[in-house]
């Protein structure tokens, strides 16, 4: 897919996010899916596409606070989800629960912005407080929105036109990125992993991508050299590397729509999927001379069954 250039930023800075899933795939928990974000826009988008002419190209993530709803047990050494206790069920037993683990986030979202709506003659912070309105009356993975820091100028809402020139961008980055510190921007890591998968199979022939994703995320202890007689030590890491889900791979046919049945839409085309697993890496806004590298964009392939999500410029960097 081709990436088109975002002609305007919408800004919303510090959004707290109550109770959002922490089990972001069937492997993996913590930070919210990138999945959750890339939906929450569309479905803005949708809910302002009656008075705009514009779409949303892309969303840039960026995190100022986490906080896992998860306790430790006394006497245990790991740590358990707070779950809640649901009412007993008719006959008086405790009712068959889904495990669920929740956490409490505070998020800045960049999202990009194109389409005749912009020059229609609205002011951009007109359009920028009507999406907000819009914005606190949705959920983001399941949590709640809410505003923070209400009265701050610097925590408001805002739209930008994007500049043409290289110039005026990278002043608009600077100024965007100083009202994001301190927090951390998600970014995906496709060939990081792709270059560390190469290398392990030039010592093990027969290692999988999934090989390759844990021995580059996960805490490695190393012996010492065979010339040395040193003692072993903890493997360097080269980044805020996790394991992130990016979007789903085909497990079926696309069926035809109303073909399956208690499909969740009737009307449009349907096909199982499971998850797809990358890397992602946790960087600081301030890293970036242009914030809409930040953004995550959607690379769909539906002849190959493959609907994900990138940062296109980080995803190409091993």
């Amino acid at each position: 897919m081709v990436d088109e250039n975002p002609e305007a930023l919408l800004v919303l800075p510090r959004l707290r996010i109550l109770n959002a899933n922490a089990v972001s795939s069937p492997i993996t928990w913590g930070f919210p899916a990138v999945t959750a974000f890339t939906g929450f826009m569309h479905a803005l988008q949708r809910r302002l596409s009656s008075e705009f002419n514009f779409e949303f190209v892309g969303v840039a993530v960026i995190c100022h606070s986490f906080s896992p709803q998860a306790y430790q047990p006394p006497g245990k050494r790991t740590f358990v989800f707070s779950l809640t206790r649901n009412p007993l069920d008719k006959d008086g037993n405790t009712a068959a629960i889904v495990e669920e683990g929740r956490v409490h986030l505070e998020v800045s979202l960049i999202i990009g912005v194109r389409g005749d709506g912009l020059y229609a003659g609205n002011e951009p912070q007109a359009i920028a407080n009507r999406a907000f309105q819009e914005v606190l009356a949705m959920r983001i993975a399941g949590g709640s929105i809410g505003e923070s820091a209400a009265g701050n100028r610097r925590q408001r809402p805002d739209l930008h036109i994007w500049p043409d020139s290289f110039e005026e961008r990278r002043a608009v980055s600077r100024r965007l990125v100083s009202r994001l510190l301190p927090g951390f921007a998600l970014v995906s890591r496709e060939g990081m992993l792709e270059e560390h998968w190469t290398a392990m199979r030039s010592c093990t022939p027969g290692a999988s991508a999934i090989d390759a994703l844990l021995d580059l995320i996960r805490l490695n202890t190393d012996p010492p050299h065979k010339s040395t007689s040193g003692e072993w030590s903890i493997r360097a890491r080269k980044g805020w590397l996790v394991p992130i889900p990016v979007g789903y791979a085909a497990i079926s046919p696309l069926y035809a729509p109303g073909e399956v049945r208690n499909a969740r839409d009737p009307g449009v085309p349907f096909r199982f999927v499971e998850s797809i697993f990358s890397v992602g890496e946790w960087i600081s806004p301030h890293r970036v001379e242009n914030v809409c590298d930040l953004l995550w964009r959607y690379r769909v392939e539906p002849d190959h069954g493959l609907y994900r999500c990138t940062t296109p410029v980080f995803a190409s960097c091993p």
